[in-house]
């Protein structure tokens, strides 16, 4: 892959050059007329220096006096080449800085947003790290040549007009010409293709360093418990040691070629200077021609090395630019439908599986994945409570994903009041359904906001109905300033009960006709989750029951359900109330009293506490003490 990079790396960044004009051509059109005055502006700056000197100068050292009118005529024409020239660097920076921050700003959205409507499968194959880094450095790599783009193509006209001239004032002057300019031209190609499979290298290693500070900082709590701080940091250290041996490498070559590109120059002015001399005595040109040429090779040096700029980046912006467009690229894109169901207030829906099989996507997508459901029916009925009820790894989790729609099935059908959940509008469904997860995310943000989350119509009276049935009233109204209380990132300040109960209020408070809850109140007292749910199974005043499919570890949750759905190995083996399936399934009975053993082992161990402060040093706890 390297040397293909090597081999075309050139022509592939030309083509996502290309792009970015394509995409902003008037600001370009603007940053490069400028680039382009500009550098006409040097070819004719060099020009006026030489009709100065030769014309002004020289015969005021002949003659030893100064006219006056042509000493102001030569400064008011080289102040009006200068405030020009200002006027054409103001116009390509302003113009090249504007296109390549328009270009990283609308890039960093349109990777978020194919991050949002890519498949829950897709992101679980992918590192946060790694996503993280294509939003944002490799975006930003991707477009940084666009930068000295403009200054290049000026710079490109700017040697055509130097050519054009020199070929005006001698042909020997302007074969000195041709002999350094395709010098410079082939060192910086030289440059690009020993550069980019360094730069491609470096920034894949970025994001595997942006991946593994991410994967620790989010484990922080399993790393301070486990005593792996060491361990984390050798790992974290030896490929931040990749990335510095990368980024040397990168260094040492651009330590190579930069004088190279500084000296060429340089030696055209000497040989210009050697064959001018020549001229000179020949009578073939002037002195005025001579110090023009001598001094457009002097000023011609800086603008060149925009062309080894953009060069220079090229292999950067390759590697960005294809991490970023494996995301935009990226397929599985879950599409809905246009159906929709009826509002909120009609009530409790119905919720079925119909032989229902899934398989996760493996990480490598050509190999095959193991089915985790199979043959999976059961019904929901409208208003009541099913307990989801299984040894680990039967598949729980995986039903209640399938309720939301986070994932698909293999085969088989998901229908909420009869209709599939792939035909419903994305609207309809977040409307209709609301999963509360086994793990609680809250934002760093105020009580108020991760309750609301900014949906319309959601006054403090309902977010306070919504705390009370989910039993978090007491404690948020104890907090300093209550719901414009801000609870830290991930929730440090509360315990882990605390955050369960502020995310099953985050899911009441939108009304839904359908409640998954996976698990979603492991972490709070026993007495405090049979009352929630007892709150939830209620009916409110002119409104029924809220169906709801229910993860159950608790003997007392599991009591409350309607029916329990007894799963092993991914397949339905048993249904019905809990008193039939103890009386009948033993594998049933002996999983519920073996967590009803484990709940007391763990109540006489610990204990429960419903206001466990966070620790010193900012993890949160995941169980209340």
């Amino acid at each position: 892959m390297a040397s293909g990079t090597s081999r075309d790396v050139l022509w592939r960044g030309l083509v996502v050059l290309g792009r970015a004009i394509r995409e902003q051509p008037r600001i370009f059109a603007v940053a490069a007329s400028s680039s382009v005055l500009f550098g006409l502006l040097i070819v004719a700056s060099a020009y006026v220096v030489g009709a100065v000197v030769g014309d002004v100068v020289v015969p005021a050292i002949a003659e030893g006096s100064v006219p006056t009118a042509a000493l102001a005529l030569a400064a008011a024409a080289l102040l009006g080449l200068s405030i020009l020239r200002v006027v054409g660097i103001l116009g390509r920076r302003l113009g090249a800085g504007y296109m390549q921050f328009r270009l990283q700003a609308a890039y960093r959205r349109r990777v978020t947003r194919r991050y949002l409507d890519l498949p829950l499968s897709w992101h679980q194959r992918n590192a946060t790290g790694t996503l993280l880094s294509n939003a944002n450095s490799d975006v930003e790599a991707a477009w940084h040549p666009v930068a000295p783009l403009p200054f290049a193509v000026g710079t490109l006209v700017m040697l055509v007009g130097a050519v054009v001239s020199l070929f005006v004032t001698d042909w020997a002057l302007a074969l000195v010409g041709l002999g350094v300019f395709p010098a410079l031209f082939a060192l910086n190609v030289v440059y690009s293709r020993r550069m980019a499979p360094r730069q491609a290298r470096a920034q894949r290693l970025r994001a595997e360093v942006s991946g593994i500070a991410h994967e620790s900082f989010d484990g922080a709590l399993v790393v301070k418990t486990m005593g792996r701080e060491a361990q984390e940091t050798e790992r974290f250290a030896a490929r931040a040691r990749e990335l510095r041996d990368a980024l040397v490498s990168v260094g040492r070559l651009r330590g190579v070629f930069d004088p190279m590109l500084e000296t060429l120059p340089g030696l055209g002015t000497l040989a210009v200077l050697v064959v001018g001399t020549l001229r000179l005595r020949q009578g073939a040109i002037s002195v005025a021609e001579l110090v023009s040429v001598a001094y457009l090779f002097t000023v011609l040096a800086f603008p060149i090395r925009a062309i080894g700029w953009v060069l220079a980046e090229l292999p950067r912006s390759v590697a960005g630019w294809e991490r970023v467009r494996q995301v935009l690229d990226a397929t599985g894109e879950m599409s809905y439908g246009p159906m929709t169901l009826d509002p909120a207030d009609a009530g409790p829906v119905t919720l079925t599986f119909r032989d229902v099989h899934f398989a996760y996507e493996p990480a490598e997508a050509h190999l095959p994945g193991a089915e985790v459901l199979g043959e999976v029916g059961f019904t929901v009925p409208a208003g009541r409570t099913v307990a989801l009820v299984g040894p680990t790894g039967a598949g729980k989790s995986t039903i209640t994903s399938l309720a939301v729609r986070l994932v698909d099935p293999r085969a088989g059908v998901v229908e909420v009041d009869g209709v599939d959940v792939r035909d419903l509008s994305a609207d309809s469904l977040a409307r209709t359904v609301a999963l509360v997860a086994q793990v609680p995310f809250v934002f760093d943000d105020s009580v108020r906001a991760n309750i609301t989350l900014d949906r319309p119509g959601l006054g403090d009276s309902q977010v306070w109905a919504a705390l009370r049935l989910a039993g978090a009233d007491g404690f948020v109204a104890a907090l300093p300033e209550g719901l414009d209380t801000r609870v830290g990132e991930r929730g440090t300040s509360l315990s882990g009960g605390q955050r369960q109960r502020l995310t099953l209020a985050r899911a009441l408070v939108g009304r839904p006709r359908l409640l998954v809850l996976d698990d979603a109140t492991s972490a709070v007292d026993p007495r405090v989750e049979a009352a929630i749910l007892a709150g939830l199974r209620a009916a409110e005043p002119g409104r029924a029951p809220t169906s709801i499919l229910v993860v159950a570890y608790r003997r007392a949750t599991i009591a409350l359900a309607d029916e329990v759905v007894y799963l092993e190995h991914g397949r339905v083996v048993a249904r019905g109330t809990h008193t039939d399936l103890l009386a009948t399934v033993p594998g049933y009975a002996d999983l519920v009293t073996a967590y009803e053993q484990a709940e007391v082992e763990q109540a006489q161990q610990q204990g429960y506490d419903e206001v466990a402060p966070p620790l010193a040093t900012g993890l949160e706890l995941e169980v209340d003490r």
